[in-house]
């Protein structure tokens, strides 16, 4: 398998290889976003690459929202669309050695589950525990199948996520979205897991 590391996504994006970029925030996200109100709390994007879903938030008013990507090219579509995003909430660096002294109230999942090596998967759940404070949940999609190329990006079905997520998290929801982008439509699960 390829060596997923900061140099191996610093050189996708420095390639422009981003074929996981869908060019805009995630419908699932925006509509979960707008049914629920999190405009007071501490929200987390992991490998946030252009972060979309971090440039529509800021621009509806949020400050509490951080991203983190161990790419540093990854942030320049951000800094670019929200000149005032404060440069303290771009966290540069792996998600799995993050630390904080303030715990987050949501996580928000979009391509990066999916691009980390499915080994790793157990930590992610570890880590996004670890991240989230009393009650803080874990939102977004996850793919809805597995895929038949070596990845990235990894696929996984709605058992084993159930099997993976159920130690840590109350499954709140875990099913077909219907808001995806055409080309994804029917293959994403939209997840919301209530930390233990």
């Amino acid at each position: 398998m390829k060596k997923l590391d900061a140099e191996y996504w610093e050189k996708q994006w420095q390639d422009q290889q981003t074929g996981w970029d869908i060019g805009q925030a995630s419908p699932p996200l925006i509509h979960y976003l707008n049914e629920n109100n999190y405009q007071q709390s501490r929200i987390l994007i992991p490998g946030a690459g252009r972060a979309y879903e971090a440039i529509y938030l800021h621009q509806q008013g949020y400050q509490h929202v951080f991203v983190c990507d161990w790419a540093p090219s990854a942030f320049d579509h951000l800094r670019q669309m929200a000149t005032d995003f404060p440069e303290e909430h771009l966290l540069v660096g792996n998600f799995f050695e993050l630390e904080i002294d303030v715990p987050f109230d949501l996580l928000l999942e979009q391509t990066f589950f999916c691009a980390i090596d499915p080994a790793l998967r157990p930590q992610y759940v570890a880590q996004a525990a670890n991240l989230l404070g009393d009650q803080g949940r874990l939102a977004g999609v996850l793919f809805a199948k597995e895929f038949s190329f070596p990845g990235p990006p990894f696929g996984g079905v709605a058992e084993d996520y159930r099997k993976l997520f159920a130690p840590s998290f109350e499954i709140i929801s875990l099913e077909i979205t219907p808001y995806s982008i055409a080309p994804r439509l029917g293959n994403e699960l939209f997840i919301e897991l209530k930390k233990n």
